[in-house]
């Protein structure tokens, strides 16, 4: 590839078609780690989102990281020609590279060197629809490149010291600078624009927690099938597709169950393996709802033969989020595919209780209502009301948020007995009947 040529990707990974893959398979893997071909696959599709195609792929085992190219020096030649002869434009790791790496793997290559990091970002930054989402984005990308901006000025040349001096600086070494400073503005930006972003949406937070409804977050595993369970439960039509972070934008919608109580339920952005933590960290805002909600509904895939894993990797990013220890229930989609019919017995011995659905039949969407009608419970207290007949908005409110058990009408008012979430219950107080 020519310079200009590898300058161009380096900037725009997009502008790549084709690619080689690398996956390292540490000497001390668990054997219930998923195989590295596995992680490579999903590599590979993590691409295609991007229009790359892969070329060929290696997987290598290591004992122990090495500095200069992560891996052996003899290893990563190999990996050069190997990547030349399937007419690669792009070296993938499936592992993160430091910048250091990074340079050096492309000065040995002369291709573009990129990892699974970089390729999430991208996907991200292409999927972002809303003005936080973007934000975010950009200050993941940005936190990113600035200690990887002198990958982009090793082709420059650089002037020889003045006689006599300190010497004058290069012309890359004095565009790095500016470089760096316009990137660290651009982060500085970026962050106060996030906070006032947030707080406007702190704001919208605080108007709809005045509504007393309880709420429940969509999270799992991206391509479960979270959008689509929302969709089937609300009958709205928040936008899906199959692809990986086809959701990036959290979207909340309310449902109404059979007993007519409300509940607010937010979609989320897919959780990931190896998910970068800078986006971990842009996306605490956007993962807030998981962080906020009365109780958490993980949607896992029952027919990719990662079920535990991709479970592991939700639980861990619910850990890193502070979410770790909500109420959850457990619901495996697509059972509509499913081929292994012994699999939900064993499913069912194995878990607490898991759901099983299928948010395009509609298959075991009653159950998974009645659970939500149960967990909700959990957080409602009962109360014997005594509603004056004047007060109709009292009785609005109780139809709203309340379960009603019993009703009677008597000669000064109702008299209620309700399921009344615990902090509705101080607006009913002056009614309680002791």
């Amino acid at each position: 590839m020519s310079e200009k040529n590898l300058q161009t990707v380096r900037e725009d990974p997009r502008k790549l078609q084709r690619a080689f893959l690398v996956g390292i398979e540490p000497a001390d893997r668990d054997r219930n780690d998923e195989p590295v071909d596995h992680m490579l696959d999903e590599l590979a599709e993590l691409l295609q989102n991007i229009d790359i195609k892969e070329t060929g792929r290696i997987s290598i085992k290591q004992s122990r990281p090495q500095p200069r190219y992560l891996i052996g020096t003899g290893k990563a030649r190999e990996i050069c020609r190997l990547a030349a002869d399937a007419e690669a434009e792009a070296i993938v790791f499936d592992d993160p590279l430091s910048p250091a790496q990074q340079r050096n793997w492309e000065q040995l290559s002369n291709l573009t060197v990129i990892d699974r990091q970089e390729i999430i970002l991208d996907i991200f930054a292409q999927r972002a629809s809303t003005k936080e989402a973007e934000l975010q984005v950009a200050l993941a990308r940005a936190t990113y490149e600035l200690p990887r901006l002198k990958r982009r000025w090793t082709h420059l040349s650089r002037q020889r010291g003045m006689k006599g001096g300190m010497g004058m600086r290069g012309e890359g070494e004095q565009q790095l600078e500016i470089d760096a400073r316009l990137v660290q503005q651009r982060i500085k930006n970026l962050r106060k624009q996030l906070k006032e972003v947030g707080r406007k949406r702190e704001e919208q937070r605080k108007k709809r927690l005045k509504r007393p409804l309880p709420n429940c977050a969509i999270v799992g595993y991206t391509n479960a099938g979270k959008s689509s369970l929302l969709n089937l439960l609300t009958g709205s039509e928040v936008f899906i597709e199959d692809k990986l972070f086809a959701t990036l934008d959290p979207t909340t919608r309310c449902l109404e169950l059979p007993n007519r109580q409300k509940l607010l339920i937010s979609d989320t952005v897919g959780f990931i393996r190896k998910l970068p933590h800078l986006l971990v960290d842009a996306f605490k805002a956007t993962l807030e709802e998981a962080i906020l909600a009365d109780f958490i509904i993980e949607v896992i895939d029952i027919n990719t033969p990662y079920r535990e894993q991709h479970h592991q990797t939700t639980l861990e990013v619910l850990k890193e989020l502070g979410a770790h220890q909500k109420r959850m229930i457990t619901v495996f989609n697509k059972i509509d595919l499913l081929e292994d019919e012994h699999l939900i017995p064993r499913l069912r011995r194995k878990l607490d209780s898991p759901l099983f659905v299928s948010a395009v039949d509609g298959q075991g969407l009653e159950e998974l209502k009645q659970r939500l009608i149960e967990e909700m419970s959990e957080d409602m207290t009962s109360l014997k009301l005594h509603i004056p007949y004047s007060r109709y908005e009292i009785m609005a409110m109780l139809h709203r948020h309340c379960e009603i058990n019993r009703q009677e009408a008597l000669d000064q008012g109702l008299e209620v007995v309700a399921s009344v979430p615990f902090d509705v219950v101080d607006k009913l107080r002056e009614f309680t009947v002791e």
